[in-house]
């Protein structure tokens, strides 16, 4: 009996748990819950008590939300300053700088790591039996787990980002060249580029045409963007525009210039890719293929040598 009571507790904490990870995965909308809530009442004849409101709301806003926020800022004070500034850049690298923040981040690396060294505990402790050494080994290892798989997902996600970018800026390229071929400033074809697409390099180019309207330097707004995606052609790409506007060279040229450059690029990546594909292909035909095939030609040779004695007698 007791050995069920503690599973029953530790199965709602996990279900606690997996309600914070749902609650820090969630994007942030902006809006604070209270004023919609407040919104909603505000047609009425008769005012509405602010406690009457709070407690109209859901258990998540004010019982799973206040703790996850608790959980994560106690992780902050705990972690370095060098740290939070470091996961901060990733956050900004992989796009999510307006929905995700450094708090949100480590209480999810909190939470998943208490959840998965639970989960870990109860299935090598209760489900099966490694012994004592093993258990301990695989739930330390559920944690770490748990620990480390936020950041794995946060790289993807910078990567998929810069993959994106490094994909679409040929053609961003050759818009901006045919508009300011055409005569428009390069300003207002950045503007085309935002208005035509809506990729992660459009809306880059979006928020370095809002930071030039509230007072920046073209320069300093495209380095800027350069720092945000850390993409090499970008980063060329940006150097490229600063060096023709402070030697006075034609903008028209240097895209021009560059489109081309872009293209030859993604033609030697594509021929790359080509010809690592046979050498990526190895690894399944052996783990997958083969055995398959041997399995085919030699498994009826097999049993009716087993059936008559031959493999036996061996």
């Amino acid at each position: 009996m007791q050995v069920f009571g503690i599973l029953g507790l530790i199965i709602v904490g996990i279900i606690l748990l997996a309600g914070l990870i749902i609650v820090g995965i969630r994007e942030d909308t902006g809006v604070d819950p209270l004023e919609k809530r407040l919104s909603e009442y505000g047609d009425r004849e008769v005012p509405t008590s602010l406690e009457e409101i709070e407690m109209s709301l859901g258990k998540r806003e004010r019982i799973i939300i206040p703790m996850y926020r608790a959980l994560a800022r106690f992780a902050i004070r705990m972690t370095p300053e060098n740290q939070i500034e470091e996961i901060r850049r990733q956050i900004e690298l992989a796009g999510k700088a307006d929905t995700m923040e450094p708090v949100t981040f480590f209480g999810q690396r909190i939470a998943l790591t208490l959840a998965m060294g639970i989960g870990a505990f109860i299935l090598f402790f209760m489900v099966t039996d490694w012994g004592p050494a093993k258990g301990i080994m695989g739930t330390v290892g559920g944690a770490a787990l748990g620990y480390f798989l936020p950041m794995l997902q946060l790289k993807g996600q910078i990567n998929r980002r810069q993959d994106a970018i490094v994909k679409s800026l040929p053609n961003a390229l050759d818009l901006l060249t045919i508009c300011v071929e055409a005569g428009l400033g390069f300003e207002q074809a950045m503007g085309k580029v935002y208005e035509k697409w809506d990729d992660d390099l459009a809306i880059a180019f979006g928020r370095v045409l809002q930071e030039i309207q509230l007072g920046k330097k073209r320069s300093e707004a495209l380095r800027d963007m350069s720092r945000r995606m850390d993409v090499p052609d970008v980063t060329s790409f940006v150097a490229a525009l600063v060096q023709a506007e402070q030697l006075g060279v034609s903008i028209a040229k240097v895209l021009r210039i560059q489109a081309d450059q872009m293209r030859v690029k993604r033609r030697q990546r594509a021929q790359e890719k080509a010809q690592q594909a046979p050498v990526k292909m190895i690894i399944p035909m052996v783990l997958l293929i083969f055995p398959s095939i041997w399995i085919a030609l030699l498994g009826p040779s097999v049993i009716i040598l087993m059936e008559t004695g031959v493999l036996g007698g061996i």
